[in-house]
């Protein structure tokens, strides 16, 4: 059972500070509209820096985080100032979490390395730059093994965290972003991976098959802006900043960019963008999203030009339940169709 909080504790001015910490930041969720079973998923990635702020690549099966749903979730998390990087299996139901910090010498915030993990009927383990961090067998290959046969989404995520996890944020610090050179995803069988798709996000190439999210963050102090992934010299970027955008000048990515967010099965294409409402759970509802522009700095960061969108109002209903839930750890499910294949 996921925690809940009696509704007698919920008072007016607990509805005024989230909804004004969780709507003044903008974070950002990038995902396959596909699943994929059994294999090897890799990713070039320069994770965000700063305290506070948490950078994902992670495998998930959709629907996870459903009452009564079993919960199937891979983490290579970047956390902390010093950018340490955790590794986690959330499995079960309720979930349980197995966490392992892994103590590296690279920069993961200086530099692009790749991250990876290969996922069998008999191991799962992760992987940094080739070389293997952690391997688990038994209990948790099985767990993956019989509860995800319909696979898991490849996802992406840029959010901030509190002091119990992520470090301590600070506002003052953005605009920070996460940079995805490529991903690609091989199949696995009779103990061999065979290369089924690559994603290299190159430029005047709609990166299809992808979406965004329009949800709350997993900690509630966020919400996940599909303006907030944009495009630039091939990298995919999301984006953690203020609700008025940082940035200056660049080139328009244009509002959605090339990325599907909305309905279940017709994805936008760039041009003005209908955000979906997530399915059942969402808490954006369908907002037309402001413009995005990308610049790159000196240091290789491609830079949000402002994201100046209307909101729809928040119903009162709708921010007391996002409250309520709002301490859960989750990814909430909105749908699309397309490529990887």
């Amino acid at each position: 059972m996921r925690p809940r909080h009696s509704w007698a504790l919920v008072c007016a001015s607990a509805i005024t500070a989230w909804s004004t910490l969780a709507y003044a930041i903008k974070s950002a969720e990038f995902y396959t509209s596909k699943s994929y079973q059994y294999g090897r998923f890799e990713a070039s990635i320069r994770f965000p820096a700063g305290s506070g702020v948490v950078g994902s690549f992670f495998l998930w099966k959709d629907g996870s985080e459903l009452d009564g749903e079993y919960w199937n979730e891979l983490d290579l998390e970047k956390v902390g100032a010093d950018c340490t990087l955790d590794t986690n299996a959330f499995y079960g139901d309720p979930e349980r979490v197995h966490t392992k910090a892994i103590s590296l010498t690279a920069d993961l915030c200086g530099a692009f390395h790749t991250y990876t993990y290969e996922w069998t009927p008999e191991y799962i383990a992760w992987f940094v730059d080739g070389t293997e961090i952690r391997r688990e067998t038994g209990e948790t290959a099985t767990a993956y093994a019989e509860n995800a046969t319909e696979g898991m989404q490849v996802r992406f995520n840029i959010w901030p965290g509190d002091a119990s996890f992520g470090g301590v944020f600070d506002p003052s610090i953005l605009p920070v972003y996460q940079q995805i050179d490529w991903v690609q995803y091989s199949s696995y069988a009779d103990g061999a991976f065979t290369l089924v798709w690559r994603e290299d996000f190159e430029p005047g190439i709609a990166a299809s098959g992808w979406s965004r999210a329009n949800w709350d963050s997993p900690k509630g102090l966020s919400t996940h802006a599909p303006t907030n992934v944009s495009f630039a010299d091939g990298y995919a970027v999301l984006a953690l900043t203020d609700d008025a955008g940082s940035g200056t000048g660049g080139t328009s990515a244009g509002t959605g960019g090339t990325v599907g967010t909305g309905g279940a099965d017709a994805p936008q294409t760039g041009g003005s963008t209908a955000v979906g409402t997530g399915g059942s759970t969402a808490t954006g509802g369908n907002t037309a999203p402001g413009t995005v522009g990308d610049t790159r700095d000196e240091s290789g960061c491609a830079c949000r030009a402002g994201a100046a969108g209307p909101r729809n109002a928040i119903g009162i209903g709708l921010l007391l339940g996002a409250i309520v839930i709002g301490g859960a750890r989750r990814h909430r499910k909105a749908e699309s169709q397309g490529r990887p294949q």
